[in-house]
């Protein structure tokens, strides 16, 4: 199942995608996707509609974030050797945990706003983990029945706030907009293993990232039970789980985003990304 909210920002009615690929109303069926809609009742409940019976959406309206109300969002850095490398970084020997503002969560279409005074926006296609049931303490065996679905996450980063401005990775990860998620969640029951996901992104129609969640350092089960030990992972948080290579700051010369640039990004089976890059103020 294909869950997904549309309509303007702020507005979004909840819906899903049919087995056509259409877009249907659940509105007469539920408020909103929230985080209780995540939870295995609430998907079993879900999945017991005829999709064919709900109203059909006409037109092609704006995708927002497919849930309302993440709580966290937390990101797994360098969890891909051949990122580590080309970041000249050393191979992390236990996952690498940020957590990236709510405020930068941005629908998956919407415009990235490029920070006043930036110099090194950069792009970084990830599988996006979505929590439906709280985890404290998890065993890896037991990791994945704690997930509702996945997603395509888009960990837009300012490198020079990141790494050149301080301490802390926040300050480069959260800027307003920096956190594009969906265009849908998908249940799990369509995605049996998460480690065989073929991820990309195209920066002006040209490929920089071609991956697959296969070459991860850590495994999706290895996230989510090493995170749940150091904080409780409640239903409705999503976990980033890190990007392949081919981000910006690790070409020679390095390339970076600028106003006009179009990024287009993709997961298998979890649908693509779109975003234009625009000034700070025009959001």
């Amino acid at each position: 199942m294909k869950l997904v909210r549309y309509g303007r920002i702020g507005r979004e009615k909840p819906g899903l995608i049919d087995e056509d690929g259409k877009l249907r109303d659940l509105s007469g069926k539920l408020s909103d996707i929230t985080p209780d809609t995540l939870s295995p009742k609430g998907i079993a409940k879900l999945d017991r509609l005829n999709a064919k019976r709900l109203p059909l959406v006409k037109g092609r309206p704006r995708f927002g974030v497919p849930w309302n109300g993440p709580g966290k969002i937390v990101c797994i850095g360098l969890n891909y050797v051949d990122h580590a490398k080309e970041t000249g970084s050393p191979i992390p020997k236990e996952p690498i945990i940020f957590l990236k503002a709510n405020s930068a969560l941005n629908g998956p279409n919407d415009n990235v706003a490029i920070p006043r005074g930036s110099k090194k926006t950069d792009w970084e296609v990830e599988f996006g983990v979505v929590i439906g049931t709280r985890a404290q303490h998890v065993s890896k065996k037991d990791a994945l029945k704690y997930v509702a679905g996945y997603t395509i996450c888009n960990d837009v980063s300012e490198r020079e706030y990141q790494i050149e401005r301080g301490g802390t990775w926040d300050k480069g990860k959260g800027c307003d907009t920096f956190g594009p998620i969906g265009p849908w969640l998908v249940t799990k029951d369509e995605i049996p293993n998460p480690q065989r996901r073929n991820l990309w992104l195209d920066v002006n129609g040209q490929r920089m990232q071609d991956g697959s969640t296969k070459t991860m350092i850590f495994d999706v089960a290895t996230v989510i039970s090493y995170t749940s030990k150091f904080m409780s992972l409640n239903p409705g948080d999503v976990i980033s789980t890190g990007t392949p290579p081919g981000v910006g700051s690790g070409m020679k010369p390095p390339k970076f985003l600028k106003v006009g640039d179009v990024v287009t990004l993709g997961v298998e089976g979890l649908g693509q990304q779109t975003q234009k890059m625009v000034a700070w103020n025009k959001v």
